[in-house]
């Protein structure tokens, strides 16, 4: 993993939780830790990891992902095995 990889690992667990971290730094982070990525309907982004599943939605108009996504990823990540 990559130093860049680690400090959106750490802006994703960080206290208040951060609503500017951009979309496109979580996937290359959940594609570094061995994520399988399929595109579904609309902005539906299907996560697989370690046997974890999830269904996350695209930001958009904008590109930063919000609160609610990122305590989502959050949980998501810690169901994996993945922490910092």
């Amino acid at each position: 993993m990559k130093s860049k990889h680690g400090k959106i690992l750490q802006a994703i667990f960080t206290d208040p939780v951060r609503a500017n971290i951009p979309w496109t730094d979580i996937e290359n982070l959940l594609v570094a830790c061995g994520a399988e990525i399929k595109e579904g309907r609309g902005s539906r982004v299907r996560i697989a990891l370690k046997g974890v599943r999830a269904v996350f939605h695209r930001p958009h108009p904008r590109k930063e992902t919000d609160k609610g996504t990122v305590i989502s990823m959050r949980r998501f990540l810690t169901e994996s095995g993945v922490e910092l």
